[in-house]
């Protein structure tokens, strides 16, 4: 199966949320949906307290919580690992917000409904990179094939992030660089 991701190097963000705000503005979403989120993490570490930014969106599990728990079946798992969301079928309900341990599906209460990111799949069909990874300066983000990538070096799973054991997230990341914080 060829399961698309994303690649996130940690190590290159700098926390801008470019991709954040192209994101928002490529997609029209309202003042409380962000379908990317760029966070900053601190972290302790051998030598003191650690600081990395961390870009996420939708991880287009291997097995969605989000897709298993919907009573609407808004969402379907393409043959090639993406998880859509049909906004069309929601009734807003709420189910798949709760259950997602990454926080993915937002819900817009414009619309009394449920939306997540789509990795845009109509970009990338078109042959087109996502709208974040193409905003992204740095090369922080960057789409990538699981079962086409040497994962030597790379991570599953960084600080602060849930269990990835149930969904097994499409998502892999560059360690990050703690850049050590000084206290005054």
């Amino acid at each position: 199966m060829r399961q698309v991701g994303f690649l996130v190097d940690v190590s290159r963000c700098l926390g801008c949320r470019a991709c954040e705000v192209a994101c928002k503005n490529y997609f029209g979403l309202g003042e409380t949906q962000r379908y990317r989120r760029v966070s900053e993490v601190e972290w302790q570490t051998e030598d003191g307290i650690g600081l990395f930014y961390l870009s996420l969106a939708c991880n287009h599990c291997e097995s969605p919580e989000c897709f298993r728990v919907c009573p609407n079946r808004t969402y379907r798992k393409r043959r090639d690992g993406i998880v859509v969301h049909d906004a069309g079928l929601c009734d807003g309900c709420c189910t798949c917000v709760k259950a997602c341990p990454y926080g993915a599906p937002q819900y817009d209460a414009d619309t009394g409904k449920v939306d997540k990111c789509d990795l845009c799949v109509s970009r990338l069909d078109a042959g087109l990179r996502p709208i974040c990874e193409e905003a992204c300066n740095n090369g922080a983000l960057k789409v990538i094939y699981l079962d086409r990538i040497d994962e030597t070096g790379l991570l599953k799973s960084v600080p602060t992030l849930p269990d990835i054991k149930m969904t097994r997230p499409s998502v892999r990341f560059n360690p990050p660089v703690f850049r050590k914080q000084w206290s005054s």
